[in-house]
This record gives C-alpha cells, sequence and structure tokens, in this order.
C-alpha cells in the first residue's frame, strides 16, 4: 500500500523539464503511471507506482512524496482531501465526560480529526463521492458509527475553539461572568486592540460559555505565559470534572501531561498523511513519543529519541564571564521593568522565565540595543563587554543577534535569497548540516518568505538569527507556532550552536519543557504583570527553578525516562517536594 502527494504549491511545472515524467520506471514501460491534466500539474497512479522514489529524487522542487506504508497499515483512509493530496487515516472518538488530547506534528491531520467530529468536514473514506449514509454503512458495528448517526441527527451540540483567532469573530461573544473572572477576560472591551493572549482567553472562554454536548479546543497555548497555561489546564480539568468531554490538540507536553485523561498519538508525514493510534495514558503517549517508537504498532515515527538530562551539580571553576548587564530601569507609563547586576557567560544559554506583560521582551530588546534604558540608569550602556580569556584582549563592544518576538513575513524573497544575504557560509556543507537541515528548511528554500506559515517563519527567524556573525544570540519565544518535534530540534540546533562555536544565548520562552532542555542557568522574573517587572538572578538551574516553580505553585517530578512532569496537586509527591522545597525535581 502505498500513497503519492503532490505539494501544488511547489511544483512549478513551466520552470521544469517534467523529470518526474520522464524518468519514472513504469512510464518509460509504457504505462501510464504519471500524466498531465489541464492545469499542467502531473498526476501520479498510486496504482501503477512502483514506490522506486525516482520522481521524489528528480523534482527540482521538492513537490512529490512517495510513502510507502507497512502491511499493517491497510484500513480505508478516513479522509482524503482529493488526488494526490493529503490522506488521514484512523479517527479518535472523545470519551464522555473526559479530556482526550491529540498529540503529533504539524500537518498531520489533527484539525482535520476536529473537523470531521465537529461535523464540520464529512469524512469521504478516500473517495471522490460520498454519502452521510455511506458513511455510517462503513462505520456500522463500531464506536464511530454510533457518534456519526447522532452527530448526523442533530443530537450533538458542539463548541468549537478553532486554531486561527479571529478578532472580529470574537467581537461580541457571549461569555459565562464565572469563565470571564477565571481567565480575565473582558467581553465588552473591543477586540481589535487585544493582545494575542488577551484573544485566547477570551476565544477559551466563549467556547466554554456556550451549552453544549462536546467542546473542541485547537491549540489553548499560543500566546499564553506558563502561569496562564496552568489556569487554563485547571480550568479544563474542573469542567470535565463536570461532566463534559472535551477534545484537546496542543503542543505543550506539560500542559497536556497535566490535563489530559487519555492521549491519541499522530504520526505520519507532514503534508502527505497521518495516522491516529488507539488512546493511551499521559504517562505512555508521551514517553512513546519522545522516545519516537510506538511498540503497540511497531512504527518508528522519529530516528532519534528526545531526551532530557538531570542537572548536573554546577563546576568548582564557572565558565568565563563574556558580559555584565545592568542596573538599569526602563519606565514607561503605568508600568517600570528594573535590572539588577548580572553576568552572561561565554558558552552558555540563559534562560529567561516569567509571566506575560512583566518586562522580558523589553529586558531582551534593551540587551540588544533595540531600545534605550531610562538615562538616568544608562550609565555606560545596559551591557558591557568582559575581557577576551581566550586572546588577552579587551573588547569595547559586543557582537549581538536579536530574533524579536513578533516576526514580519513583508519580504519580496525566497528563503534561499534572504538567507545569501545574510551570512556568505550559506551553500556550505556546514551551514547546510548545523542550520538549513535542523530546522527543516531545504524543502522551503525556493517558497517566498511571505508565503511562510506561522511555524515556517519561525524556524526562519531562528535560522536568520544564528546566521549572524555575533557573540551573544537573543531569541525571544522561539517555540512559538512550532509543534513538538520542531521545537525539539530548534533546541537542539540552538544549544549545539552555542557549545560548537563557543557562543553565548539568551532564550526567553514560556515552553517549560524547552527550558529545561535548553539551558544552562535561569534568569527569574517576578513582579506584577503590567506594572511593574524585575530581572533576578542569573541562577543555577535547580536555584532558578525552584524559585519559578514556586511562584507558579507547582512541583516537578522526573519520571523514568528523565524527563520532568508537573505533579497532580496535592499527590503524595506533590506533598513531599514541597515539605523538602524541591518544586524543580527531587534530590537524588
Amino acid at each position: 500500500m502505498r500513497i503519492a502527494i503532490l505539494d501544488r504549491d511547489r511544483c512549478q511545472q513551466t520552470k521544469c523539464a517534467h523529470e518526474c515524467h520522464d524518468f519514472c520506471p513504469p512510464v518509460r514501460m509504457g504505462e501510464e503511471c504519471i500524466v498531465f491534466p489541464e492545469d499542467g500539474k502531473p498526476v501520479i497512479s498510486e496504482v501503477l507506482c512502483i514506490g522506486c522514489n525516482i520522481c521524489v529524487q528528480k523534482c527540482p522542487f521538492d513537490a512529490i512524496t512517495i510513502v510507502n506504508f507497512a502491511e499493517e497499515l491497510k484500513e480505508t483512509a478516513t479522509h482524503r482531501y482529493g488526488v494526490n493530496l493529503f490522506a488521514l487515516y484512523g479517527l479518535p472518538l472523545p470519551a464522555a465526560g473526559r479530556v482526550t488530547a491529540l498529540l503529533g506534528p504539524n500537518g498531520t491531520g489533527k484539525s482535520t480529526t476536529l473537523r470531521i467530529l465537529s461535523g464540520e468536514l464529512l469524512p469521504n473514506l478516500g473517495q471522490t463521492e460520498i454519502t452521510r449514509a455511506d458513511v455510517l454503512r462503513h462505520y456500522a458495528g463500531t464506536g464511530a458509527h454510533a457518534y456519526f448517526k447522532r452527530l448526523q441527527e442533530g443530537g450533538f451540540q458542539v463548541s468549537v475553539k478553532p486554531q486561527t483567532l479571529d478578532s472580529e469573530a470574537l467581537q461580541g461573544a457571549e461569555v459565562d461572568p464565572g469563565m470571564a473572572r477565571r481567565l480575565e477576560v473582558d467581553p465588552a472591551r473591543s477586540t481589535e486592540n487585544l493582545s494575542g493572549g488577551e484573544l485566547q482567553r477570551l476565544a477559551i472562554a466563549a467556547c466554554l460559555s456556550r451549552p453544549a454536548d462536546l467542546y473542541f479546543l485547537d491549540e489553548v497555548t499560543p500566546f499564553l505565559d506558563i502561569f496562564q497555561r496552568i489556569r487554563v489546564a485547571r480550568l479544563l480539568q474542573e469542567f470535565a470534572g463536570q461532566g463534559h468531554t472535551l477534545l484537546l490538540v496542543d503542543h505543550d507536553l506539560a500542559i497536556l501531561d497535566l490535563v489530559a485523561d487519555t492521549i491519541h498519538v499522530v504520526y505520519g508525514t507532514p503534508g502527505a498523511y497521518g495516522v491516529a493510534t488507539q488512546p493511551r495514558s499521559p504517562r505512555v503517549a508521551i514517553n512513546e513519543y519522545l522516545q519516537g517508537y510506538l511498540p503497540e504498532e511497531n512504527v518508528r515515527i522519529r530516528p532519534e529519541a528526545i531526551t532530557f538530562e538531570p542537572r548536573a551539580p554546577p563546576g568548582t571553576r564557572p565558565a568565563p564571564t563574556l558580559a555584565t548587564f545592568g542596573p538599569f530601569t526602563k519606565t514607561y507609563p503605568g508600568f517600570t521593568v528594573e535590572a539588577g547586576r548580572g553576568e552572561i557567560r561565554e558558552a552558555e544559554v540563559l534562560g529567561v522565565v516569567g509571566p506575560n506583560a512583566i518586562g522580558k521582551s523589553t529586558f531582551a530588546r534593551i540587551l540588544a540595543n533595540t531600545l534605550e534604558p531610562d538615562a538616568a540608569s544608562a550609565g555606560s550602556g545596559p551591557l558591557s563587554a568582559e575581557q577576551k580569556s581566550e586572546s588577552g584582549t579587551g573588547s569595547t563592544g559586543l557582537r549581538i543577534a536579536y530574533k524579536p518576538q513578533y516576526i514580519k513575513a513583508d519580504i519580496e524573497m525566497t528563503l534561499s535569497e534572504f538567507l545569501a544575504g545574510m551570512t556568505p557560509a550559506f551553500g556550505s556543507s556546514a551551514y547546510e548540516t548545523d542550520i538549513i537541515r535542523p530546522l527543516h528548511l531545504d524543502r522551503l528554500l525556493l517558497q517566498p518568505v511571505r508565503s511562510l506559515s506561522g511555524g515556517e517563519l519561525q524556524r526562519l527567524a531562528i535560522a536568520a538569527c544564528l546566521s549572524r556573525e555575533a557573540d551573544l544570540y537573543i531569541l525571544d519565544e522561539p517555540s512559538a507556532h512550532l509543534d513538538v518535534e520542531q521545537r525539539a530540534q530548534a533546541i537542539k540546533t540552538i544549544r549545539q550552536f552555542a557549545k560548537n562555536r563557543n557562543k553565548s544565548a539568551l532564550v526567553v520562552d514560556h515552553d517549560i519543557y524547552l527550558i529545561d532542555l535548553l539551558s544552562d542557568r535561569l534568569l527569574v522574573f517576578t513582579g506584577e504583570p503590567g506594572r511593574h517587572g524585575k530581572a533576578e538572578g542569573p541562577f543555577e538551574m535547580r536555584e532558578g527553578m525552584n524559585r519559578f516553580l514556586q511562584d507558579l505553585n507547582i512541583t516537578f517530578r522526573r519520571d523514568e525516562t528523565g524527563r520532568p512532569r508537573i505533579n497532580k496537586p496535592d499527590s503524595r509527591k506533590d506533598r513531599e517536594q514541597r515539605s523538602s522545597g524541591e518544586h524543580y525535581y527531587l534530590a537524588a
């Protein structure tokens, strides 16, 4: 069994010599394996295709994907968008009165699953024409039959929080007063000037305020800080505990671990196909997903495991100091952020954590010299370079590369043109190995920058930042819009770049797993969001995480894989760690 996928946006049939057709072995034997209809884009016969992948290798635009399935996967597709287009296999059903979650890469059908289960999209079972009666016949004798029968008869009331936030659609949304208080939203405010986090909380509140039998939430953590994510997770737990049925899609493993009762892993080739597994417990699902191997299906979904390393005690002699910062302040009407004196060490990754609207991005911009601190506290500058130990010569200036929190895509050039203008190393094997391939940009190089999705644009911004020659790399929220695997690859890329090139990095982010994987030390922001923020530290990881998790009022433990997990409130481990003062993880 195999499927052939053509990325129609990437296929530029007027600029190629039809290599896919000319080099295809079945075509050369007289079979019509690849034909060209009126629009000029190739159609590949999955019946005649022998799975040789020659067309994949010969296509100059990387527009073709051939997937050879294992023998175990012979079931009919749940839905297919058309000939040589994306196919979804399997259909997770939400469990009544519980939180069911979907975990998998972007582009593998999670949002398609929500559209099918909400009744927005009729599953076509891989056929060109199908009726609702056909769907019921196909699923006869299964739980899906009863589900679709009730859905088709109007027996389900469904409330959906979509992945994309629409400020116009949310204007005037009816929100339960208690829900508004819990999520700190004011539905009477105009949505035009709301931040991404405010829109996200309003969308969640509006979804949960509607009377419904099923609640579908597609990505609830983007734009939210870790404090808000924990608050949303606890609200969803309570909501399900009141008998409501929820289906959740998200990429924050800590939140899925905390809120989900069961998880369906979704695997496949992004943009080509996706397969949803049977439900697993959160611990088993997340650990198998991180390991990259699903024992029940006997499928390897990733060549390497994503691993977490317990923090070793700091060395007796810390690394030399690259630069010092502060003290400085920055004052706006109604808000002030301040930083004491601190240092950034050579070849370290310094994590920055804290709630939204506390001054983290302001701090990053000041260090990056895109924002001036208050004149009274500026002194000789917010960031001062130390004497370079390896050369023995002093340095009065520090080269800084900066990736801002918000990224613009209004660039009229392709990725390759953009990156070639950033660094002369573009095109070298080292640059390909260190940046392009780990960030999965190789198949996007001919794409216009303005056509990129949020996740693609984020990976390009990380690559652009690391492409500059600098001593310090500052990245503000590099995990935004990335799925779990993309986050892991971004983390690995940033960390290896810093270590291999003896560079330092400062990373602001809300994904607590990312911070745990990435950071050598931690800078913790405290204060009152929207009024006053203060940068404290840097601290060694254990001390910094203990301070941060204490503010969050949660404890983390490490399971048998080394992965940090949020303890259930008032569980034995939670009480044990609180009594010992170890919120980060139990001492060995």
